[in-house]
């Protein structure tokens, strides 16, 4: 039985330079492990095509340094851009046409008033090196640069830079960033 192409894996694929076969986008790593990482939350409950898409997408863990777990909520066009260490939580949950960046942690806290794991919105580009901690949220149209430390609640359409994090307001945050969407 061959996976049927879903319009959240097409609007993953796009954002691959506009690639409309997946097997074209396979040369992409980011592409590829997102297209193991939607199967196998898809056929969780499948005993043969579950294990078999969670067999791979661990084998892609292990090459390409993408640690995404299969139960994390991840919208359509889901970009990763370059392969090598990227961790997210399980219950991270991100919106549609999200660009990460490698060396990237997207995790939970477990004391204090941020306890818990982001909720990142729509059209949200995470630079290289970021970390993103707590049960904080991360509004649309943000741009969250290279090596920021983000513990605190963003707004729409805000830059987002530093250790500890401050942000400024922008209305064009993401113009030239988040490309090829559908």
């Amino acid at each position: 039985m061959r996976p049927i192409k879903s319009n959240i894996i097409e609007a993953d694929l796009y954002r691959y330079n506009k690639c409309k076969s997946i097997s074209m986008g396979m040369k992409y790593p980011g592409f590829c492990y997102t297209y193991y990482y939607r199967q196998a939350a898809r056929y969780k409950n499948v005993f043969f095509l579950g294990t078999y898409y969670r067999y791979m997408l661990r084998r892609l863990s292990i090459k390409y340094g993408f640690q995404i777990p299969p139960s994390t909520t991840i919208g359509p066009g889901l970009y990763l851009g370059h392969f090598g260490s990227i961790v997210i939580n399980k219950n991270t949950k991100i919106g549609k046409n999200c660009n990460i960046a490698h060396s990237t942690t997207i995790g939970q806290t477990n004391r204090g008033s941020n306890k818990g794991c982001p909720t990142i919105g729509d059209n949200v580009w995470i630079g290289t090196g970021a970390v993103i901690v707590g049960g904080i949220s991360i509004g649309n149209n943000v741009l969250i640069a290279p090596n920021s430390f983000v513990n605190i609640d963003i707004p729409d359409n805000a830059v987002v830079i530093g250790n500890p994090a401050t942000f400024t307001s922008r209305l064009d945050a993401v113009e030239g960033y988040i490309n090829n969407t559908l």
